[in-house]
């Protein structure tokens, strides 16, 4: 992962981190259920954008390698990783 990437996705899960605590504390308080099934969606929003971030990086820096190096093997395994990890991420 590229440096800058990295500092930007951990900073984004730190405040993921953050947001979860507060989930198990309003689960602890008996919170409303609509509120933490609010935040839990706001949870799973936040975590999608650092995956596409990440997904973003690995296809501007590995793929793009894989290509740039005529490699057709490593090519092809690196389509094919990506197709697997998008197939994944869509159920």
């Amino acid at each position: 992962m590229q440096k800058p990437m990295k500092a930007a996705c951990l900073k984004r899960l730190n405040r993921i981190e953050g947001q979860v605590r507060g989930l198990a504390k309003m689960v602890e308080e008996d919170r409303y259920c609509i509120d933490v099934v609010t935040q839990i969606s706001a949870v799973r929003a936040a975590l999608r954008r650092v995956e596409e971030e990440v997904l973003r990086d690995h296809v501007g820096h590995c793929v793009e390698h894989a290509i740039a190096s005529g490699n057709a093997a490593e090519q092809r395994r690196k389509v094919a990783e990506l197709m697997d990890v998008l197939s994944r991420a869509s159920r």
